[in-house]
């Protein structure tokens, strides 16, 4: 067997050892960024082979957490892609409005930038306060960490900028203290946000919505469970709701394609349509 088919050999009983234990299935995520983040978990582990890292995954408690935080993508920033923002809040904000109550999905929300970001959004356009943002991810470190809402204060100018960008009707710093080298965003923020553990790849649907945003995340899956996922929150909108994807994201190759029309040319923002 050559070296290449080995790797593959061994990072498929790797995977089955995650699904079996925990019900993690990670078998449907690109091959191509998976074997990265396994290499350097194996670094981590001072491990020489994947078959090395079996063992952990049935007996030692302590390695799902630092596992999932490798193999999970945990990468975000405050309004990430303003002209995405800029598209909500001129496309799909007016039509919100017009609900007494929204419920927003934020799938895959790494630790919490985009949760705070929309719900800085919202308060300017005074729908917080009827809002109720499910913010998800597989990471429980990555939620514990967007629970705090603390962030590094060294990418203060590119959140400032994006803001800006973003259409953001203030200054971002009327929303967080700065303290050493850190940002603690307002509290208040945090009342409309809920945040909890959901796995894409096993997790069904747990609330009708209005607005479902899964960006920057399809792009680690393969085909298969991009579609699941799209179908995921086909089953979650409300007629004539709105989905936001990633940059690099797109609904073209999905049989749910038909069932949506896009908003604007600049980002992969939706409506579905009207049955």
């Amino acid at each position: 067997m050559m070296l290449n088919e080995i790797y593959n050999a061994e990072l498929n009983i790797f995977l089955e050892a995650i699904k079996s234990r925990y019900g993690y299935d990670f078998t449907e995520y690109a091959r191509g960024s998976l074997k990265r983040r396994v290499r350097d978990l194996k670094a981590v582990m001072g491990v020489e082979t994947i078959a090395d890292l079996v063992p952990y995954v049935f007996h030692n408690e302590e390695f799902l957490p630092l596992m999932l935080e490798h193999l999970s993508v945990q990468f975000s920033e405050m309004f990430r892609d303003p002209h995405f923002y800029k598209t909500l809040r001129q496309e799909a904000i007016p039509i919100l409005k017009t609900y007494p109550q929204i419920n927003i999905w934020i799938a895959g929300c790494a630790n919490g930038e985009e949760a705070y970001s929309l719900a800085i959004l919202l308060k300017e356009e005074g729908l917080l306060d009827r809002a109720n943002i499910y913010a998800t991810d597989i990471s429980v470190n990555a939620l514990e960490k967007a629970k705090e809402g603390v962030y590094p204060i060294e990418e203060i100018d590119v959140y400032d900028a994006n803001y800006l960008k973003a259409g953001g009707k203030t200054q971002l710093s009327d929303y967080y203290v700065s303290r050493y080298d850190f940002m603690a965003l307002d509290p208040s923020l945090k009342e409309s946000i809920f945040f909890s553990e959901h796995n894409l790849a096993v997790d069904g649907v747990f609330c009708e919505m209005h607005l479902v945003l899964c960006r920057n995340v399809l792009i680690y899956f393969n085909r298969k469970l991009q579609n699941r996922c799209l179908d995921l929150f086909d089953e979650a909108l409300i007629r004539e709701g709105f989905l936001g994807l990633g940059e690099k994201e797109s609904i073209n190759l999905s049989k749910q394609r038909k069932n949506y029309c896009r908003l604007s040319d600049e980002t992969p923002f939706f409506r579905k349509k009207v049955e």
